[in-house]
Formats: structure tokens, sequence, C-alpha cells
């Protein structure tokens, strides 16, 4: 069994991009009963989680109101994380906007960026994977607006009768024409490969980089003694990665 940064034993368990809440699922209720199920079947034998982004497909965070939705979903994780279970949550390109009401009420621990952590006596470089390789200056415009403190503060002033209607209408449009405005996932997969490569170069620390967004579920070599794994979605493939303190696997859920 795998050791996390705490020392409590258990399994580290790695998933990214559930999107829950996505209005292009032909039942939402249904795809947030299927994680929940998930976590349930993991919550004895799991020391960490790692949530690594767009695991909501929109949330904004309010001060004094909380968005309606995923109560089943967050129950869960407070149930984990009252029970001791380590959680991590990655900010993605959908989740942007996280601030401290989920690690103050479900005690989530929030990163906004990456992350390298030693558990198990292997080292894993993690992040969502949005901000890595050829990204097109529309997207690159894009990701600063959402992180600007003032933007932020301007959207927040509008009724979200407003925007959350557009909020997942840009979903289903972004979905439909490609999230990544026509780059490949060839081309997104070999920026990240790139980025690995390059990276541990310098950390050679580094045995295992984990990623997201790309929404492909592969796991290969990028140098000796080092992989680098894309956890997929769960949209379809309902993927994710397990490590046991020994070994690395990558399984599906049915």
């Amino acid at each position: 069994m795998a050791e996390d940064i705490r020392g409590k034993r258990g399994n580290t368990y790695f998933l990214s991009d559930l999107h829950l809440g996505a209005p292009y699922f032909p039942d939402s209720r249904e795809s947030e009963l299927r994680v929940c199920a998930f976590l349930d079947s993991i919550k004895e034998d799991a020391a960490t989680i790692y949530l690594l982004g767009d695991i909501l497909d929109y949330w904004y965070e309010y001060r004094y109101v909380v968005p309606r939705g995923f109560v089943r979903f967050f129950g869960k994780l407070a149930e984990l994380s009252d029970s001791g279970v380590r959680i991590v949550w990655f900010i993605g390109n959908h989740d942007i906007w996280i601030f401290d009401y989920l690690p103050s009420e479900l005690g989530i621990e929030v990163v906004d960026g990456s992350l390298t952590e030693r558990v198990g006596g292997r080292t894993f470089f993690m992040t969502h994977g949005d901000g890595i390789g050829r990204l097109k200056p529309s997207f690159r415009l894009m990701r600063a607006l959402f992180r600007s403190k003032v933007c932020q503060f301007l959207f927040s002033g509008i009724h979200p009768r407003w925007t959350v209607p557009f909020a997942y209408s840009w979903s289903r449009r972004s979905r439909m024409q490609g999230e990544n405005r026509g780059i490949p996932d060839s081309e997104l997969l070999s920026g990240l490969r790139t980025f690995a490569r390059e990276y541990h170069e310098s950390h050679p620390q580094i045995d295992f980089f984990m990623f997201g967004h790309v929404h492909v579920f592969t796991r290969e070599q990028v140098a000796p003694g080092c992989e680098m794994v894309v956890l997929g979605e769960w949209i379809h493939t309902f993927s994710y990665a397990v490590f046991d303190g020994k070994e690395l696997k990558l399984r599906k859920w049915s």
C-alpha cells in the first residue's frame, strides 16, 4: 500500500475531467451517481485522491450563496474527507473559479497550477495540463481573462440567471467545436510529452507526470524510469489510475 505525505497508508487515486453538470450529458444525475458509486467503492482503501481538473463543467463560487447542483458528489467528498482521506483538487479550465468554499466546507486542498509530491517512495508531478504545449492566442487570452481578479469581480456582479445559462451554452458549443479549437489530440499529447521530457532533464527525480485536459487515456515512457500518464475522462471512458505503493495501474470504471 502507498503512504501519502501525512503517513496514512492506502491506495492513491488519480482521475480528471468528470465535467459534472455538462449540458451534453444525456442524464446529469446518472453521471453524478456513477462518480459517487466509484468514490464509494474506494473509500475503504483510499489514502489520497487527486482530482486533476475539470471536475465540474462549470462552477462560479459566490461569497454568500452556493450554486445549485452536485449535492451527492459534494456529500461523498465530505464523507471521504471526514473519514481521513486526503483530497486534492486541481483547478482546470472549466472549474477555474473555486475559492474558499470547497476547502472550508469539505476539507479539500485546492491547487491552481502544478504540484510535485512523493508518494510511496515515488515522485509524481501533477497538473491539469491546459497551460502546457502550443496554445492558440485566443485560448491564452481567454485563460488570462478568466484568472483576472478584475474580470472575476465584474463577473460576480452579474446575476446568475444570466451567467449560468451563458456558461453552459459556451460549454456545449465548445464541445461541439472541439475544446482546443482545431488542435488535434496528437499535437496536444506531443506538447505534454515535450514538456515532460524537458522538465525531467532538470528534475530527474520525477517518476510520473500525471495530466488531464486532453481527454485521452494513455501511458508512455518519456525518459528512462519516467512515465507520462494522461487520465482520460468520465464522459465516455470513465478512466482513472491507482498507485498501491509499488505499481501504477490504469483502469476503467464500469
